[in-house]
């Protein structure tokens, strides 16, 4: 079992039937082990419809909602759907990509400091 699959498991027994996001090359892993899962993947056309697809789910099932994004510019597009869940009290998880620094050829073209941007939006 890879660290995708472990993930996947936790998600599953916390209950999340519904994530709202984009794939990408960063998140490959993890969308192969939630192939497999009774998760389903809803799939939108930007990530902060996403974000705010996971935001109003939480809002009205109180469950937490569960929103993905690669990395960089895609993380970025949460910070609005962000704000609206810390700001009306809404569950949400947000899962954004990364790629290793050090073995990528295009070294840290579009990391950026994720969690630093976040920390103002978000309890965690």
């Amino acid at each position: 079992m890879n660290a995708s699959e472990l993930f996947v498991k936790a998600l599953e027994n916390e209950g999340v039937e519904y994530i709202f996001g984009i794939p990408g090359e960063e998140n490959l892993d993890f969308l192969e082990a939630l192939r497999t899962s009774n998760i389903k993947l809803i799939l939108t056309r930007h990530e902060q419809g996403a974000g705010f697809m996971a935001a109003t789910y939480g809002r009205l099932t109180g469950k937490v909602g569960v929103c993905l994004s690669t990395l960089g510019p895609g993380a970025t597009n949460f910070a609005t759907s962000a704000a609206y869940a810390q700001l009306g009290g809404m569950p949400m998880m947000m899962i954004t990509g990364q790629k290793p620094i050090k073995k990528s050829k295009q070294g840290r073209f579009q990391i950026i400091d994720i969690v630093g941007m976040m920390k103002p939006m978000t309890k965690y």
